[in-house]
């Protein structure tokens, strides 16, 4: 999926969390305490969701990937 993280940013809440489930790459998941933390790549961005321990989200964070541009 091709989307800028400003679009992305601009989407609802449950669009969000659509378009990271159904079409992001799974780059790394850790569990702490009693939180799993999922990173996700999409496009030129990373999306964390961070779920409960009852695997519902809890939150998600966008991050722009800027080290990508880098010369």
């Amino acid at each position: 999926m091709n989307i800028s993280y400003y679009d992305f940013k601009n989407l609802p809440n449950e669009s969000q969390c659509d378009i990271v489930l159904n079409q992001g790459q799974l780059m790394n998941e850790t569990i702490k305490d009693e939180l799993k933390f999922v990173l996700y790549e999409i496009s030129s961005f990373t999306v964390e969701i961070v779920y409960n321990k009852n695997n519902r989200i809890a939150s998600m964070n966008v991050f722009q990937n800027k080290s990508a541009y880098a010369n």
